[in-house]
C-alpha cells in the first residue's frame, strides 16, 4: 500500500468517526422531541406563507366595508379661508356674511371693492341614492372576493400541511439512510477482520485487503454525505414549520408505509373537483367577472344623488351669516364616447378569460390527482418487492461470506454482496418515502389533506 493511499484511507476513516460522534452527541439545550403531528401544528402557527394568506382574508374584509360605505350618506366638515378683491366674489362674500349695507351698492364700491376676508365653516352631506347599481354590484363583488380569500387561505393551509409532512419524512429517510450506512460500516469492518486474518494466513493476496479498506473508506465518505443530506433535510423542515433553522429536533414518528390507498381513481378525481379550494377560488373569480359585466352595463342607467350644505361665513368670527342648501341631482349618460360600451366588452372578454383558466385548472387538478394516485400505487408495489429483496440480499451475503472464508469466492463476490444489501435496504427506505410522499400529494391534490391520517 502506498503512503498516499494510506493517508487517504485514514482521512476518510477519521472523518467518518467524527461524523458518527457528532450524530451521537446531542446539542445541549436545543434537543426536543418532535412528532409529525406537532410539526404540522407548528407550521400552521408559524409558516409565513399561511400568515400572508390570513392577512389577505383580513384585507378582503376591509374591502367589503369600503364597498358598503358607498350606499351610506357621506358627511364632511371643512373650514375655508379666502381674501379677495374680485367684485363679484367680494359682493357675494358680504351677502354670505349677511353684512350688506346701502353704501355697498355704490357703483365705485361695486366696481372696485376693498379686499374682504372670509372664514367659512361648511357642513356637507352627500347621499348617492342610486348610483346606477355601482355600489350594489361592488358590494357583491367584495363579498365574493372575501370568499375567494378564504379559499386561498384554505389552499395555503393545505399546501403548508403537505409541505411539512413531506419535509418531515425526508428527514426520516435521510436519517434512516445514515443508520443503514453506519450498520453496513460495521459489517464491512467485521469483513475486514476476516480478510486481514486470511491475509495474515497467506490465503489471499494483499489486493483483497486493500480493496476491503478502500470499500470501508467509500462507506465513510457516504456517511459524511448522508450526514450532510440529513442536515439539509432538517433545515428544510424548520423552514416549512416557520421556525429558526438552527433549532434541533429529535424526530420520533417512524418511517412506516401504513396502509395502501383505498378508493378508485375516479373517486379521487371526483373528490378533487369537489373539494379543491383553489378550484373554488377560480369559480368565485368567474362570478366576480360576471358581476363586472352587470356593473358595466348599469353605467347606462341614470343616477340620483342628494346633497346638502350648511355654511357659516364670517370676517372676524364676531358677526356671522349662516345659510343652507339642499338639492338633488339626476344624471343620465347620453353619450360617453364609447367608454361604457368598451367597458362592457372588456368585462365580457375578462369573463371568457376566467372561464378558460377555470377549464385549465380543472384539467390540471385531474392531472395532479392521476399522477399522485399512480405514483402511490407504484411506490406501494415497490415496497413489497424491496422488502423481499432485503431478505434475499442478506441471505446471499451470508452465503458469500461463508464461501469466501472457505476460499470458494473472491473478494469481488463479497463486496458485491455487501453492495447488494446496501442497495436493497436503501431502495426499501426510498420506496416507503416515495409512497408516503405520493399519498400526501394525493390528498393534497384531492383537497382533503386534513383527512390524511399522518403516521
Amino acid at each position: 500500500m502506498t503512503k498516499r493511499l494510506k493517508k487517504k484511507i485514514l482521512r476518510y476513516w477519521y472523518g467518518g468517526m467524527v461524523a458518527l460522534w457528532l450524530m451521537a452527541v446531542p446539542f445541549p439545550g436545543l434537543t426536543e422531541d418532535l412528532t409529525l403531528s406537532s410539526a404540522v401544528d407548528a407550521a400552521l402557527s408559524n409558516n409565513p406563507q399561511l400568515q400572508a394568506a390570513r392577512y389577505g382574508v383580513l384585507s378582503s374584509r376591509e374591502k367589503t366595508l369600503q364597498a358598503r360605505s358607498g350606499a351610506i350618506p357621506q358627511v364632511q366638515v371643512s373650514e375655508q379661508f379666502s381674501h379677495t378683491t374680485n367684485p363679484m366674489w367680494a359682493f357675494g362674500t358680504r351677502l354670505n356674511q349677511q353684512s350688506i349695507t346701502a353704501k355697498d351698492f355704490a357703483p365705485d364700491r361695486l366696481n372696485d371693492p376693498d379686499g374682504i376676508t372670509n372664514y367659512a365653516s361648511v357642513l356637507s352631506v352627500a347621499w348617492p341614492v342610486y348610483d346606477s347599481g355601482q355600489t350594489w354590484y361592488g358590494v357583491q363583488q367584495a363579498r365574493l372576493n372575501q370568499e375567494s380569500a378564504l379559499a386561498s387561505e384554505d389552499r395555503a393551509r393545505q399546501q403548508v400541511t403537505a409541505g411539512t409532512i413531506i419535509a418531515y419524512i425526508q428527514v426520516l429517510l435521510a436519517r434512516e439512510n445514515h443508520q443503514v450506512l453506519h450498520q453496513l460500516l460495521k459489517t464491512a469492518g467485521s469483513h475486514l477482520k476476516l480478510i486481514q486474518s486470511r491475509y495474515n494466513g497467506g490465503f489471499v493476496a494483499k489486493s483483497d485487503l486493500l480493496r476491503a479498506q478502500v470499500h470501508i473508506a467509500d462507506l465513510e465518505q457516504q456517511i459524511l454525505e448522508a450526514q450532510s443530506q440529513t442536515d439539509i433535510a432538517r433545515c428544510n423542515l424548520n423552514i416549512a414549520m416557520g421556525i429558526g433553522t438552527d433549532i434541533y429536533y429529535t424526530l420520533v414518528s417512524p418511517l412506516e408505509p401504513g396502509n395502501p390507498v383505498s378508493g378508485s381513481l375516479d373517486s379521487w378525481i371526483s373528490a378533487a373537483l369537489s373539494n379543491r379550494p383553489d378550484l373554488k377560488q377560480m369559480n368565485l373569480q368567474q362570478q366576480i367577472a360576471e358581476k363586472e359585466i352587470d356593473k358595466s352595463r348599469s353605467l347606462q342607467y341614470p343616477s340620483v344623488n342628494l346633497a346638502g350644505n350648511y355654511e357659516i361665513n364670517s370676517e372676524d368670527f364676531e358677526n356671522t351669516g349662516a345659510n343652507y342648501t339642499i338639492g338633488a341631482i339626476v344624471s343620465v349618460p347620453l353619450f360617453t364616447g364609447g367608454r361604457i360600451s368598451a367597458k362592457i366588452r372588456e368585462a365580457t372578454i375578462n369573463l371568457k378569460q376566467t372561464q378558460t383558466m377555470l377549464r385549465a385548472m380543472g384539467q390540471q387538478v385531474c392531472g395532479e390527482t392521476r399522477q399522485a394516485f399512480f405514483n402511490a400505487q407504484s411506490a406501494w408495489n415497490r415496497i413489497r418487492v424491496a422488502r423481499a429483496a432485503i431478505g434475499q440480499s442478506e441471505e446471499s451475503l451470508r452465503i458469500v461470506r461463508n464461501r469466501y472464508q472457505n476460499g470458494l469466492f473472491t473478494i469481488s463476490d463479497l463486496l458485491d454482496a455487501e453492495v447488494m444489501v446496501q442497495q436493497s435496504l436503501t431502495r426499501h427506505l426510498k420506496a416507503i418515502h416515495d409512497y408516503k410522499a405520493a399519498v400526501t400529494r394525493l390528498y393534497l391534490a384531492a383537497g382533503t389533506i386534513e383527512q390524511y391520517q399522518k403516521p
